[in-house]
């Protein structure tokens, strides 16, 4: 909603009077400043419209997630690198379902940003080698699958790794 540089602002001038409020001695004044900035400071790092469309996903709503996704305007200005990774990935899982060329674009751009969670890129990288795998490219699908393997540290994968090998086995 804010741009990022507008959220650091806001969050700068929330510690100031927090900082003149404690001065003043009016402590509470100053305490809830500061819970104030903070959460400035939490959206310069999260961005609530990416976080909105993680929660239509989690519905299943594809249009929704689209829509929360289309309001961020010139995402490589009002995002931080890891928040476009995001942002690409989210559409990335959203042209899945039409369109294989553009979602294998998005999701080249969400790994080449980079993602916070292992999972997000092993879940990343493993969609890239099922689109790999349609477009019949099975070399890079192989080295996509051992890279996902990898970062799925906790197995999450594992049932629809297991199937993509037996499915890549057939090509």
């Amino acid at each position: 909603m804010f741009h990022k540089s507008i959220k650091l602002i806001f969050t700068f001038i929330l510690f100031a009077y927090s900082i003149y409020q404690f001065i003043e001695n009016y402590i509470g004044n100053g305490i809830f400043c500061i819970l104030l900035g903070l959460i400035f400071l939490l959206l310069y790092f999260k961005n609530e419209l990416i976080f909105l469309a993680f929660l239509r996903l989690r519905k299943q709503d594809f249009n929704g997630t689209e829509k929360w996704l289309n309001r961020i305007s010139n995402p490589e200005s009002n995002l931080v690198r890891k928040q476009q990774g995001y942002f690409y990935y989210l559409h990335g899982i959203i042209q899945s379902q039409t369109n294989l060329t553009i979602a294998e674009k998005n999701f080249k751009k969400a790994v080449n940003l980079g993602l916070s969670f292992n999972h997000d890129l092993a879940m990343a990288k493993m969609s890239l080698a099922g689109i790999s795998m349609q477009k019949r490219r099975k070399r890079e699908a192989l080295m996509l699958l051992a890279e996902a393997k990898k970062l799925d540290s906790q197995g999450m994968l594992s049932g629809q790794m297991k199937i993509m090998h037996q499915q890549l086995k057939k090509i």
